[in-house]
């Protein structure tokens, strides 16, 4: 999700965004562990994300 996609949320979005892309890199990185992705990228892409969306809840509160 780039940054622009996240900017158009609303915060209730946001959070439900949050937990979907939370709960997605979880299982992600349990698989990677039990035998390697093909495409391990895919961690970092969802890392990033994951770190997005929050930047951007905490910069909402404020």
């Amino acid at each position: 999700m780039k940054q622009s996609e996240v900017k158009g949320l609303s915060v209730a979005e946001l959070q439900e965004e949050l937990g979907k892309a939370k709960r997605s890199y979880a299982d992600l990185k349990m698989a990677h562990t039990i035998s390697p992705l093909e495409n391990p990228i895919q961690l970092r892409t969802l890392r990033r994300t994951v770190a997005r969306i929050a930047t951007e809840l905490t910069k909402r509160q404020d």
